[in-house]
């Protein structure tokens, strides 16, 4: 039996985060498939008040770089993200299906996710670094593009261009002062 993995939350780092598609599947293949993730990733992001550092959503998964939510836990933002995905998906292949033509799903639509997803909790400067260059680098490394700007669903463009995408990367100011009560 394998057991749950230990997560380290309420110390305030960063949280690099890894969710597979289910068994690896290239479920977001398309590009009408990323751009629904990054919308459903901006709406959990505002619900639950986090910052998103940095992403790439690849074909068979994503990797997030995130503060620690205001509202519940990176465990949370993450069930709310793949839930919200999962039943958009859903409802898009129940809409297209033809009663006539039979089968509900195309390829077992109805398992989107892995169970677990990865998480590295980020302390330095210098691991919030890498984790940035190996997400951003990760579309060209599989040989989706041949430089990071040319892959529209990651936080490169963002970081150097200083463009607006459909998700709000180092909003900082979601995050309120936690002020500790004064020592007795």
């Amino acid at each position: 039996m394998w057991n749950k993995p230990k997560r380290y939350y309420g110390a305030g780092d960063l949280h690099f985060i890894t969710c597979s598609c289910y068994r690896r599947q290239p479920l977001l293949g398309t590009p009408q498939r990323r751009n629904l993730l990054l919308t459903v990733l901006e709406e959990v992001r505002r619900r639950y008040q986090f910052v998103v550092v940095g992403y790439v959503v690849m074909p068979e998964h994503i990797h997030l770089l995130i503060s620690e939510p205001q509202v519940k836990n990176p465990s949370t933002v993450l069930q709310a993200l793949k839930l919200g995905f999962a039943r958009r998906v859903v409802a898009h292949s129940k809409r297209k299906h033809n009663p006539e033509q039979g089968g509900l799903f195309d390829h077992g639509l109805q398992h989107i996710w892995q169970k677990r997803f990865y998480d590295f909790n980020v302390w330095t400067e210098h691991k919030r670094i890498e984790k940035l260059r190996y997400m951003h680098r990760n579309p060209v490394k599989r040989g989706l593009v041949a430089s990071p700007e040319l892959w529209d669903w990651s936080s490169f463009r963002a970081y150097t261009f200083g463009e607006a995408g459909a998700v709000r990367v180092n909003e900082w100011q979601v995050l309120k002062m936690k002020i500790r009560p004064p020592a007795a």
